[in-house]
């Protein structure tokens, strides 16, 4: 089989599982063999183009040709690899984690939930490797359609009112700006492939830029920047397992990964650090980063404090982007790696509580890093990875974005991050002050998540501490990139 067949197999993999979660649907055991097979396999595809990218090889594969220059393709390019390897990985970790999950709050429809998981990571696939724009969008679509049924799992009055905000939010962005950016992209350069250095060759306006850039940004609703965040609260009446989907291994990470591209790609971070609407964005995703967090602290509800800290988390990403440089796009694409694992291990904690315990509230959390010990030292490890203190791989990444406002010129956004990491401690770190420093429930007895759960968390907070290690070394993979 040749490499490029192997890039299209990514996304068929997927898609075979399905096959497999459907015909198996009535014995749980090999429906869930299935997903954790197919994402066995769909990691060694990955780390095999891994491989054999960083040998030097041109990995690409074209589907269908829509109109001349205007087709389905798929590229192997450093941050889309990056990307991939996160998803591939994390697809294993969550369906490990969801079979204890699932079994132990007895929820209904798991077929589904572990087929619309597997529609979802195959169009992730697609996203990391789209060639283009257009590509890109077509499975950004697909991502939003194939999870709203996960969002809606519940099936109750609360659940589909959140589904009809996530997908009135997410398309009604796509459709009113995200669309209108590529027909003009198109319009204004003749190609929508991903380009380094952009690929407006011909002199256009910086207004007529800044405006392309604006509706990139809002249209591109994953990525959850502010005013367009409030799909992102809505969707955590979905399963935890749904919820470590939304926020680690595939939506809101297809989101601000697809603004680096169009920064990256499409304009350039050259042009982008000299568009006049720049400060403006800068501002918007410094002002995103902070008052999300605010908002965090006042939550008391466990999940819901996690969702507006990951809208705070993306604000980072999107930050580095609109900062244009080096440093800072690399602190970007390092965020969405140590925020995936980071944010997932958080919200299987969050799970393993509830499914243990039945608690969904901060207050009620009091003594229960007695009762759940691994749970809540595996849940302060990630803590300090999103705060950005060492050993834990979070430090790497805002240490980057500082150097990336400093670069660009951007010292309040030194403020900015600095005040930021001081809340994510308060608002953070509270929950393990209670569930260690506060006397436990009177009779409480050690009582863990179910055991694949369990592992899952473990396994995702030794990858907190490993992206310490070895962030030098995805530094140095990323910074390999061709961005300019």
């Amino acid at each position: 089989m040749s490499i490029d067949a192997l890039l299209s197999w990514t996304l068929f993999i997927p898609l075979l599982a399905v096959v497999g979660i459907v015909v198996f649907g009535r014995n749980e055991n090999l429906r869930e063999a299935s997903s954790l097979i197919a994402a066995a396999v769909l990691f060694g595809l990955v780390y095999t183009l891994f491989g054999h990218f960083q040998g030097g090889a041109e990995i690409a594969v074209s589907w269908i040709e829509i109109l001349p220059g205007l087709d389905i393709a798929f590229k192997v390019e450093t941050t889309g690899m990056v990307f991939a390897l996160i998803a591939s990985s994390l697809w294993f970790v969550t369906v490990l984690y969801a079979i204890g999950y699932m079994r132990g709050h007895s929820e209904q429809n798991q077929t589904r939930f572990y087929a619309c998981f597997a529609v979802a990571i195959s169009a992730v696939m697609g996203i990391a490797f789209a060639e283009n724009l257009f590509t890109l969008f077509v499975f950004y679509e697909v991502l939003s359609l194939c999870t709203y049924p996960l969002v809606t799992h519940a099936g109750n009055d609360k659940a589909k009112q959140g589904g009809r905000i996530y997908l009135g939010i997410l398309l009604g962005t796509s459709i009113a700006l995200f669309l209108p950016a590529i027909i003009a992209t198109w319009m204004l350069s003749g190609t929508l492939s991903f380009t380094p250095g952009g690929v407006f060759d011909s002199p256009v306006s910086p207004t007529m830029l800044s405006v392309l850039l604006v509706l990139f940004a809002f249209g591109i609703g994953k990525a959850a920047l502010m005013p367009f965040h409030r799909w992102l609260p809505a969707a955590m009446v979905a399963p935890t397992p749904v919820s470590a989907l939304l926020h680690a291994v595939a939506v809101v990470k297809a989101g601000v990964f697809s603004v680096v591209k169009v920064v990256v790609f499409i304009f350039g971070i050259d042009t982008v650090a000299e568009l006049p609407i720049t400060p403006f964005l800068v501002y918007l995703a410094g002002a995103s980063i902070l008052l999300a967090s605010l908002v965090a602290m006042r939550q008391d509800n466990f999940k819901s404090r996690l969702a507006y800290s990951t809208v705070s988390q993306l604000g980072y990403i999107t930050l580095g982007a609109f900062l244009a440089s080096q440093a800072a796009i690399a602190g970007s694409v390092l965020h969405i790696t140590m925020h995936a694992f980071g944010k997932i291990t958080l919200f299987f904690c969050a799970g393993a509580v509830y499914v243990a315990h039945h608690k969904s509230q901060i207050s009620e959390l009091d003594g229960m890093g007695r009762v759940m010990p691994v749970t809540f030292i595996a849940f302060t490890l990630a803590a300090l990875s999103i705060i950005g203190l060492p050993p834990l791989g979070g430090v790497w990444s805002k240490w980057f974005l500082m150097l990336g406002a400093l670069d660009s010129g951007y010292l309040i956004m030194l403020a900015v991050l600095s005040i930021s990491s001081l809340l994510n401690i308060v608002y953070l770190l509270e929950i393990p002050a209670r569930a260690f420093l506060r006397p436990a429930p009177a009779g409480a007895q050690v009582q863990e998540a179910r055991r694949s759960s369990v592992i899952a968390m473990v396994i995702t907070t030794v990858m907190c501490i490993a992206l310490f290690a070895y962030g030098g070394d995805l530094y140095e993979f990323i910074r390999s990139a061709r961005l300019a």
